[in-house]
């Protein structure tokens, strides 16, 4: 269970069989990034952290997700290179958001109200900046809520699949056998019944 502000960060590397469902009556409200990781840890064992929303700190407006912020460094064990934030701003507030050094891509994800970066931005849209590593500028319109990412950019080429994406189609091989073997074993320990059944 993950309560309200809580985040779930998994690392699925070599890969895993993932479910899960929304329980309870009150509507929620949930984000899911995807990371492309580095060589070294695209088929690693895999790894979970269940956090609170307590175990989480603000730099001025923004919460730290992931990465670092301004002095404030978050618990999440994500991939150097990084930085994800869940800002909250109320209406007439300004926020400029400087990238750590290296950062060279940047984008938001607004879920609630409006913002100007200066184009406007409305709840529901997704806008991902020019690469560099200048400083954004942002001014709520109204009373706004966005998550932002910057990172370094991936140096790698991404190779996709059903359900995994790694650096090279050996990688991917891997990924997809591993996460075949581990549904036959559910399958085979009465977890998951055959398709259609």
């Amino acid at each position: 269970m993950i309560e309200t502000g809580g985040v779930e960060w998994m690392r699925a590397s070599s890969g895993v069989w993932h479910t899960g469902g929304m329980y309870g009556k009150e509507r929620i409200k949930g984000f899911q990034l995807w990371v492309a990781m580095p060589p070294a840890l695209e088929l690693a064992e895999p790894n979970s952290q269940y956090l609170n929303a307590s175990d989480f700190h603000f730099a001025g407006s923004a919460r730290v997700i992931a990465g670092e912020y301004d002095g404030v460094k978050s618990i999440v064990e994500s991939p150097q290179g990084m930085t994800y934030l869940d800002v909250r701003l109320k209406a007439g507030e300004r926020w400029i958001y400087q990238p750590p050094k290296g950062h060279d891509v940047a984008w938001i994800g607004s879920h609630r109200g409006m913002v100007a970066t200066p184009e406007r931005v409305s709840t529901g849209e997704v806008v991902v900046f020019e690469e560099g590593d200048q400083a954004i500028q942002f001014e709520a319109l109204t009373d706004a809520g966005f998550v932002l990412g910057s990172a370094v950019k991936h140096p790698y080429d991404l190779v996709t699949g059903h359900y995994s994406v790694h650096t090279n189609a050996e990688a991917l091989r891997i990924g997809e056998n591993n996460i075949a073997e581990i549904g036959r074993r559910l399958h085979n320990q009465g977890v998951l019944r055959r398709p259609g059944r």
